[in-house]
């Protein structure tokens, strides 16, 4: 029987929350470098030719394959054994190939770094199309909050590194993040209200409409 979400029916012009997490459901991130390694690629990836030569010092040999034109990061989330992103794509194939790119960068650095061979993700990774505007922003504040448990006592979203919820709170600007298309609809300072507020009994749909077998 096929794994959810794994055979995917991309369609043009669309919204996608993609995840996966280790292998086993072991860490994919064990300490700061493999979290900065995994943002660095997607910051090259998504980030313009030109600007990579001008201010990221990429020699031209190493250049990745850039997906500028065709993927935009919306938000994302990196915990300890998962990922979660919250991709558009403007062509059919461009998340398949725009992932293909990103998981096989990220396994071989993983690999080299620990002296392993084997996958390092426990499967093709998951996406699943987002169908209306509140999905997109519930999933962005499930995204969001995904830390939540982790962050030490006195600590708030805000002070976890590995996520862009920075950018949609005005805090930072990464070019190569995208957050406009949820934040259009907020004013400047409700963003941060809806992703806080306590309640959470809209993140269980968003988790059973959006979020499979991550978890099991």
């Amino acid at each position: 029987m096929p794994v959810k979400n794994v055979v995917k029916e991309y369609k043009p012009n669309s919204y996608y929350h993609v995840y996966n997490r280790g292998v086993a459901k072991q860490k994919i991130f064990l300490d700061t470098a493999d979290f900065k390694r995994f943002l660095s690629y997607l910051k090259l990836y998504l980030t313009p030719f030109n600007l990579q030569e001008s201010t990221l010092k990429v020699a031209p040999t190493r250049m990745l394959k850039n997906y500028t034109d065709e993927v935009k990061l919306i938000c994302y989330c990196l915990m300890p054994n998962h990922f979660h992103l919250l991709l558009f794509q403007k062509n059919i194939d461009s998340i398949n190939y725009f992932m293909r790119s990103l998981g096989t960068k990220f396994s071989m650095y993983f690999n080299r770094r620990y002296k392993r061979v084997g996958p390092v993700f426990q499967s093709t990774y998951k996406a699943v199309e987002v169908e209306s505007e509140e999905q997109l922003f519930y999933l962005s504040k499930y995204i969001h909050r995904n830390p939540k448990e982790l962050l030490p006592t006195g600590i708030n979203l805000e002070g976890y590194k590995y996520s862009s919820y920075l950018n949609f709170l005005r805090l930072i600007k990464q070019s190569w993040i995208i957050p406009d298309d949820i934040l259009v609809y907020f004013k400047r300072s409700s963003y941060k209200n809806f992703v806080e507020e306590s309640d959470e009994k809209d993140l269980v749909i968003i988790k059973n409409s959006l979020l499979e077998d991550l978890q099991g």
